[in-house]
């Protein structure tokens, strides 16, 4: 290893990345191609392993490409989804065996379902290897979410992410066993993981950012408004906050506007709270930074989530989160966002009336979020992505070192 000249202090590391999706398309394509770009922007040596790519990644140390042919990417369901993660885990595996050595790589870094194999070949190699936690224990997500359906009288679509996969989550407890720690956003993913006997010292806290530029729009004559902004599903929990709009005084002056896909069967199952005063169903939208820095608050009660992207762009761009504490939002409370337990109603709606009725407060508020917004850069989200790194490189050393010296 050799020293970063870029002064973040330590040493630079050589990482080999996985990531068995589109790098740099949205969604997770987004976020593994901003924690690749700023860890070379530390000063890191990253060795990129992506299905395929979306953007380019500039000072990569390579860049390799498992579902490619001739340049041109082969779609996941060319081979169907499962086949296509496996052949990705098995070239990140032999991606290893050749280079991982020659490389110096210090550590893996790879994405669910498709790391199995890459582990085995980072363990041989004597390396550690640390899996992304996108979101909550995999059980806990399908228990929560399947009641959060079933109390709104739904049937959970077999497409669903979230619907029940007992091979599924066979196959990512294998990879979590398998790993040296596992990459949580938040302490929301994080007590999952602990209400399920897993050790605290695997649990490695990291998290995301955004690299949006701070600004905000101000205008006196706009009335208080609040947005909801994301996929309109159970999940994110839009049927809390209108019940909650329905119980505030906000919804007496105020605009509860809804940007995002909505499921038909989500819309039908929502009926007339979508026609509640105030509330303005807006579809997609492709600027949501315009959107965060027109609106006063953000809400975004999920019942269970990673930590969604969402509520570092709403800080950026000056608006305050009224979050879940299941969101896993990085928020000081009660001075940059208002928090409540997913599904308690009663509370997101004293949150509605209390930044409803107080423009002061709206504004202190406003100004500490704005302050606080260089802390939710992906910059600074790097910097812990190493710590958690080198937590790992040393973990890796010393069960190794156990090993080496008998029971």
């Amino acid at each position: 290893m050799t020293v970063i000249p870029s002064g973040e202090g330590g040493e630079s590391l050589t990482i080999a990345y996985s990531f068995p999706h589109v790098l740099g398309a949205p969604g997770i394509g987004w976020t593994a191609w901003n924690q690749i770009t700023e860890l070379i922007a530390g000063g890191h040596r990253v060795h990129v392993i992506a299905a395929s790519t979306a953007r380019p990644v500039p000072g990569a140390a390579s860049v390799t490409t498992t579902l490619t042919v001739r340049g041109r990417r082969i779609p996941h369901r060319v081979f169907g989804r499962d086949r296509a993660l496996a052949l990705h885990d098995a070239r990140t595996a032999r991606w290893l065996t050749r280079r991982a050595v020659r490389e110096s790589v210090d550590v893996v870094h790879a994405w669910p379902l498709a790391a199995e194999r890459t582990f085995a070949a980072a363990h041989r190699a004597g390396l550690a290897a640390v899996r992304e936690v996108p979101n909550t224990h995999t059980a806990h997500a399908y228990d929560v979410v399947a009641r959060e359906y079933a109390a709104l009288g739904m049937e959970m679509p077999e497409s669903d992410s979230h619907t029940a996969n007992g091979r599924r989550l066979r196959r990512e407890e294998r990879e979590w066993a398998s790993a040296t720690g596992l990459l949580v956003p938040s302490e929301a993913v994080a007590d999952t993981f602990r209400a399920r006997g897993f050790d605290d010292a695997r649990l490695l806290r990291h998290r995301y950012g955004s690299n949006a530029a701070p600004h905000r729009r101000e205008d006196a004559e706009r009335p208080f408004t609040v947005v909801f902004l994301g996929r309109v599903q159970p999940r994110k929990g839009l049927h809390h906050a209108l019940r909650a709009w329905q119980a505030s005084s906000a919804s007496r002056h105020g605009r509860l506007l809804v940007y995002g896909r909505m499921d038909g069967r989500y819309r039908d199952a929502l009926g007339s709270l979508l026609d509640l005063p105030g509330v303005e169903v807006r579809g997609s939208t492709d600027d949501s930074m315009q959107v965060l820095a027109e609106a006063d608050a953000l809400v975004l009660p999920s019942v269970e989530e990673g930590s969604a992207l969402v509520t570092y762009e709403a800080q950026v761009a000056g608006c305050i989160p009224l979050v879940s504490t299941a969101a896993g939002a990085v928020i000081s409370e009660g001075r940059t966002g208002l928090s409540h337990e997913a599904g308690d109603v009663a509370t997101l709606t004293a949150h509605l009336d209390l930044l409803a009725g107080d423009p002061a407060l709206r504004a202190r508020m406003r100004a500490a979020v704005l302050d606080a917004a260089s802390e939710l850069t992906w910059a600074a989200a790097a910097r812990e992505l190493v710590h958690a790194y080198r937590l790992a490189i040393a973990r890796s050393g010393a069960a190794a070192a156990r090993c080496e010296d008998g029971p």
